[in-house]
């Protein structure tokens, strides 16, 4: 299959990187961060997260969050509702696509939400429906899908089953995630070609972390079997919670800088997203995880 000659760039930072942080971030940097990345071009942004602050304190402000930010017409503020009552809350904060998560592990779901793999998706059942009514976009995620803290090595065959039922459920993409960051372009390519064959490829996306340094490769591979929608997060924000001290999520620089060498589209300007990686990086005080961002904006060409 050719390589795609557009690629989807759903933008995780606000969300699946800012969570991870010890130190709470101010609510008006996080609509900044947000406000900013769409001016850049990016078309989808994952803005908060509707759980409970006991659990996630970073994402106890989801409200303030939503209603603060400058939506553009062209852009999506996607948000992670767990639960019936995350999902009501989010809508009531004027959220128009919401994202459901399953985990292609059993040891993985049982010790994070302390139910099987079955029960977890039996519990999307109500938002799904509710969502339909309402005319919501669902997304879904499914997270260990080569590799898992507890069990080691996935099946893709076990990754391929929940994939398709959440897809089978209404979810109208499903985001297949590498969360240890163990996979390499050979797993991750009999992974997809496994999902593959139960639901169309373009309904597919890849959420890969770069614990091993193999998300960008990993990328590559999924490109030339057609997949043609990735997570990314800018500066690379997010750590791997189950790895000390590994990066977690592929930095969005790194992945528009593929792209673009690649002459694969995306709508995004890869300068004004270098700036914003740096800027938020120094914010919160953290390393700029993205090469090719620290690259730009140290006076290297695009």
């Amino acid at each position: 299959m050719t390589i795609p000659n557009k690629v989807k760039i759903v933008e995780v930072g606000p969300r699946d990187g800012l969570q991870n942080e010890k130190q709470i971030v101010p609510t008006e940097i996080k609509i900044e961060l947000i406000n900013r990345l769409a001016d850049a071009g990016i078309r989808v942004i994952e803005a908060t997260s509707f759980v409970s602050p006991k659990w996630v304190p970073q994402m106890g402000d989801s409200t303030a969050v939503m209603q603060g930010i400058k939506k553009q017409s062209v852009t999506v503020y996607p948000v992670l509702t767990p639960n019936l009552q995350g999902f009501d809350a989010a809508i009531q904060a004027g959220a128009t696509e919401v994202a459901i998560f399953g985990a292609a592990s059993e040891s993985f779901s049982r010790k994070n939400i302390n139910c099987s793999i079955a029960e977890s998706l039996k519990r999307f059942e109500p938002i799904l429906s509710v969502a339909s009514s309402l005319e919501i976009k669902v997304r879904g995620y499914v997270s260990c899908v080569v590799g898992c803290p507890y069990e080691g090595a996935i099946d893709p065959q076990k990754a391929a089953e929940v994939a398709k039922t959440l897809f089978d459920m209404g979810c109208y993409e499903v985001s297949l995630g590498d969360t240890i960051g163990v996979g390499n372009p050979a797993s991750i390519t009999r992974m997809i070609e496994a999902c593959a064959k139960k639901m169309p490829i373009e309904k597919l996306a890849g959420h890969y972390h770069d614990t091993n340094g193999m998300a960008i490769a990993n990328i590559y591979a999924s490109l030339q079997i057609g997949m043609a929608s990735f997570d990314a997060s800018v500066a690379g924000l997010g750590g791997c919670p189950y790895a000390k001290g590994a990066s977690g999520n592929v930095a969005t620089e790194d992945v528009v800088y593929l792209l673009h060498g690649l002459g694969i589209e995306t709508g995004i300007d890869l300068a004004k997203l270098a700036a914003i990686g740096d800027w938020i990086s120094s914010t919160i005080n953290r390393p700029n995880g993205a090469k090719a961002g620290r690259a730009i904006c140290a006076g290297s060409t695009e």
